[in-house]
């Protein structure tokens, strides 16, 4: 078991290296896509230590007045696709303007507590196959579907019938996970939760507390570490944030329960202890331990973003844009906070490329105090 050192700052407890239970260090994925087809993109501070201390700036509202939005979709060709968790909506965003433009309802959302339409993800094809894929919750269950965008139609029809490619994940009033995002190996990875039910997480044969990778049309990845399972990592309590480094490992925010929040550094085939551990392990060797943990009042994480050198995490509860600075898989200093109680709750950090977020509020999502015009999109310059 590597060494853990915790650093005690304000309320954030880092653990600059985590505990291992032989699954060995989160792999480096061959790219192949990235969610918009293009090559991944290379941060400029790929390769060095980021410093302990960033910076974290509001450079302008891009919208308002949106409902309950949950997942953010950047188009190559211009223009963000974003959810209505509890409408079942999606609408394009002029990132330029502001201007909404209605493009659908999806068909089949049954929103309810914590679920609806929630993550939205392109096909690695995007380009040529203009196809869009969603986490939506059902009358019965959680799934993923695809469906055709095309906006040459007129507004609020432009999206295609829904093609289920999985289906089958638990539901609950809480705990619906919901993130979706294409590796750079091309494959479809999925944050689901444990629906309040804590014995899911530990089974490996039940699809809830998990990280999941699937190939496009829905099947278990090649290379997945149990066979014949799209399961690829397990004991999570509720995965709503995944992204990737600019050396392609792949990072996971996850909420605790009473104690502890967490960032993962996520290896396949590992178990990060839900429920039989929250935050670290401490001797525990059969968990992997978090990079980073906080507080629940001070995170309640959902979205995460890779941008110069950090990893960029919502805070619901918290309020706030944690910055965690990496070297490797490990925090290299402690969690920064930025926006502390400036817009409210805050659910999804999206790259906008170079120095540039889009980070997304959730005050109308039922647990938040709305202002006038939320709820919004707002771009960030950091360091």
């Amino acid at each position: 078991m590597s060494a853990v050192v915790a650093v005690l700052t304000g309320s954030a407890l880092l653990a600059t290296a985590g505990c291992s239970s032989g699954a060995g260090e989160a792999p480096r994925v061959s790219a192949s896509a990235s969610p918009g087809g293009a090559s991944p993109p290379v941060s400029p501070s790929a390769g060095r230590t980021p410093p302990a201390k960033g910076t974290a700036a509001v450079v302008r509202t891009i919208a308002q007045g949106l409902n309950s939005p949950w997942g953010l979709a950047p188009l190559p060709e211009g223009g963000l696709l974003v959810a209505s968790r509890d409408e079942g909506t999606i609408t394009r965003v002029d990132e330029k303007t502001g201007a909404k433009t209605r493009v659908g309802e999806v068909p089949g959302v049954s929103p309810a507590g914590e679920g609806g339409l929630l993550g939205l993800a392109l096909s690695p094809g995007y380009a040529s196959d203009r196809t869009v894929y969603a986490y939506l919750t059902t009358a019965s269950d959680n799934r993923v579907v695809r469906m055709l965008y095309d906006a040459k139609r007129p507004a609020g029809d432009q999206l295609g019938a829904p093609d289920t490619i999985f289906k089958g994940i638990p539901k609950g009033m809480i705990h619906n996970g919901g993130r979706i995002a294409f590796g750079p190996d091309g494959m479809l990875y999925v944050g689901t939760g444990e629906t309040g039910d804590r014995g899911l997480a530990q089974d490996r044969k039940s699809l809830g507390g998990k990280i999941l990778r699937l190939t496009p049309e829905g099947e278990p990845a090649p290379g997945d570490p149990f066979p014949d399972s799209p399961v690829y990592s397990y004991g999570h309590r509720n995965v709503q944030g995944l992204a990737w480094d600019a050396e392609q490992r792949l990072f996971a925010s996850e909420f605790g329960q009473d104690t502890w929040d967490e960032l993962n550094a996520i290896a396949p085939g590992a178990d990060y202890g839900w429920p039989l551990a929250e935050g670290k392990g401490g001797a525990d060797g059969r968990f992997r331990d978090p990079i980073a943990q906080w507080h629940t009042d001070d995170a309640s994480p959902s979205g995460i973003a890779y941008a110069q050198g950090s990893i960029w995490m919502a805070g619901l509860k918290g309020r706030r844009l944690w910055r965690v600075p990496l070297n490797g898989t490990a925090a290299s200093a402690a969690p920064q906070a930025f926006l502390e109680g400036e817009y409210g709750r805050l659910r999804t950090v999206v790259s906008a490329g170079g120095d540039r977020l889009w980070v997304t509020t959730s005050n109308t999502d039922g647990r938040g105090a709305p202002k006038q015009g939320d709820d919004r999109i707002l771009e960030l310059r950091v360091s």
